[in-house]
């Protein structure tokens, strides 16, 4: 088994979390969950066997196991991982993930979140699922392949720039360069992946965040021009017009009608 499919439209239920520790007295066990996910973050070399396919287990490396499938783990000595045994439901629609993979530069973040899970299970069922879930998305969104189906991380990257800096000027190098690749890699990438470009995606996320601040809050219409990074109000009128259908007025009117 290479891939796994991931349903993350609902959050996981937590049944156990912890450190485990393996390989003192015996250099292979066998495990299967009948009814839960196996998740590992390891600190250790080894190997997995899943059905027929071997993983190299390295420090940093994460693994999805599926409910009711059998797991070979062979150990050098003392191994110790982070685990979570959750319960998902197969609500909306499945990414397909690579049964492991290297967490990379996410592995201290996912290592923080799955010890808050561990802390967290006794007394917060509910705390420890929303730090797994999290782990989860992460995990979905590390292969930055261009395959079918799957997102790049440079989109990804890209996509949570422009949002952190909706309110400063974009261009399209400055936000490659956050992304990791080339200009017109990304546009490339992005095209594909969203059907807009790089600044098509920026005008409808500013657009989109002025809909809700006017609609949703009482700031001033100059702070919420501002705020979404067209501080020119006659541009920001312009802008609304041609992108939500209306002036910024009328379009704060629609909440109150």
């Amino acid at each position: 088994m290479e891939s796994v499919s991931l349903c993350l439209d609902e959050p996981p239920e937590v049944v156990n979390a912890g450190v485990g520790v393996h390989g003192a007295s015996t250099a292979h066990e066998v495990f299967r969950l009948p009814d839960l996910w196996q998740l590992h973050l390891y600190s250790y070399v080894g190997r997995l066997s899943v059905e027929g396919a071997v993983h190299t287990i390295r420090p940093g490396r994460v693994s999805l196991i599926p409910p009711d499938t059998e797991a070979h783990f062979h150990y050098r000595g003392k191994s110790q991982h982070l685990y979570a045994h959750v319960r998902l439901r197969r609500v909306g629609t499945g990414q397909s993930v690579p049964l492991m993979q290297d967490a990379g530069s996410e592995g201290p973040l996912m290592a923080g979140l799955l010890r808050h899970a561990v802390a967290a299970l006794p007394v917060s069922a509910a705390r420890a699922s929303a730090e797994v879930w999290t782990v989860l998305w992460h995990i979905a969104q590390l292969t930055g392949s261009d395959e079918p189906g799957h997102r790049h991380s440079a989109v990804t990257l890209a996509q949570a720039y422009i949002e952190e800096h909706l309110a400063e000027p974009l261009p399209v190098p400055v936000i490659a360069r956050a992304a990791r690749v080339s200009h017109t890699h990304l546009t490339r990438l992005f095209r594909a992946e969203t059907g807009l470009t790089v600044i098509a995606y920026v005008r409808h996320r500013r657009l989109e965040r002025a809909r809700h601040l006017l609609q949703s809050s009482t700031l001033s219409i100059p702070a919420i021009a501002t705020a979404v990074g067209i501080a020119d109000l006659q541009a920001f009128n312009k802008a609304c017009r041609r992108g939500l259908g209306a002036g910024p007025r009328a379009v704060r009117a629609t909440a109150l009608r």
